[in-house]
């Protein structure tokens, strides 16, 4: 049995732990816990990871390549001596072809592709192309859903009818068929192949933002009416404030989900629309253009390094972003405990 001077002496140990434990504490900020959250998940970190890796190697990569964008190879059939050029220049040597299909190699770690370009100086400038692609399209697509989904969902009544109306209409109209008739009147007016991918940018953002508009109205539809927006009205805020400090920072685990989730979508947008010869023109570079390559099964499973890295490239991308929208939304969400 304990006596009581030891019972106090235990109590009195016992609560100065608690207090040193309580002082070690760290208060963490809500921001904090989040951030804590997503880098306990080992697949976002991985899926973060590898967009660095893909970005360095997409834009800090050109800058170590000995090749260019637009070089061909040529090679001389009697010494076997190969010749740089762009396909502006002229070959006037004899006996000189172009060093189509070559096999990888010390000076073509890739080889080279069916028009003899550098397959591994190419991958760099379509990835490039895709990540700078999907992340355009995506800040477009996010600042018309989340404008119009926020007044939709503020003001309701008849704006709200006809956002919604509108966001109807945007969810009827096909796709791919809009953008192949988009890409034929592109080429009828004559628009550059370089200036293509900044049309289909505009286009694919303003065509897709119709989901986002509609996930924001319902979440504000929600927020709206608690106890802290009554108190911004009865404070006299403005809408536009209202709308922009209070309801759309409440719905931002929602808006940096989908984006995470539609920048993965909008890559295998671009290498899908690439691929139907929609996307960027040849002779420039992008992932879907490159595996635009396998046209005949003879290239498919003979000449695998030239279109088999840029596929690869696209799951890496694609999957990704797939891990980092995951844990960004189990981040946010305070339910999780894992």
């Amino acid at each position: 049995m304990l006596t009581s001077e030891e019972i106090k002496n235990t109590t009195q140990a016992n609560q100065e732990e608690q207090d040193n434990f309580e002082q070690n504490q760290i208060i963490l900020t809500p921001g904090q816990l989040i951030m804590k959250r997503f880098f306990r998940n080992k697949l976002a970190i991985l899926g973060l990871c590898i967009i660095l890796a893909i970005s360095l190697f997409s834009f800090i990569g050109p800058i170590f390549s000995p090749y260019g964008e637009y070089e061909i190879f040529y090679i001389n059939q009697t010494t076997g001596e190969e010749i740089r050029m762009t396909e502006t220049e002229k070959i006037k040597e004899k006996n000189v072809g172009v060093n189509v299909k070559a096999p990888m190699s010390a000076a073509h770690p890739l080889g080279t592709d069916a028009d003899g370009r550098d397959v591994l100086t190419r991958l760099m400038y379509g990835g490039r192309i895709s990540l700078i692609f999907s992340i355009v399209v995506t800040i477009i697509e996010m600042a018309l859903g989340v404008t119009l989904g926020g007044i939709a969902g503020y003001y309701g009544g008849k704006i709200d009818m006809i956002i919604m109306r509108l966001v109807d209409i945007f969810y009827c109209i096909p796709f791919f068929p809009l953008m192949l008739v988009t890409a034929s009147l592109m080429s009828a007016f004559g628009v550059k192949p370089q200036m293509k991918i900044y049309f289909l940018m505009l286009i694919m953002g303003v065509f897709n933002w119709s989901g986002v508009a509609r996930m924001v109205r319902g979440q504000i539809l929600s927020i709206r009416e608690m106890d802290y927006m009554q108190a911004a009205e009865a404070c006299g805020l403005s809408a536009t404030r209202k709308i922009f400090k209070h309801l759309i920072p409440n719905v931002t685990p929602v808006i940096i989900v989908m984006a995470t989730m539609d920048l993965g979508g909008f890559i295998l947008s671009e290498s899908a629309l690439s691929f139907l010869g929609v996307g960027l023109a040849f002779p420039y570079a992008s992932l879907g253009n490159m595996v635009n390559a396998v046209n005949s099964s003879i290239i498919m499973k003979n000449y695998l390094n030239i279109w088999l890295p840029p596929g690869l490239l696209i799951l890496f991308i694609v999957m990704a972003f797939n891990f980092i929208g995951d844990g960004l939304r189990d981040a946010f969400d305070p339910k999780m405990k894992r």
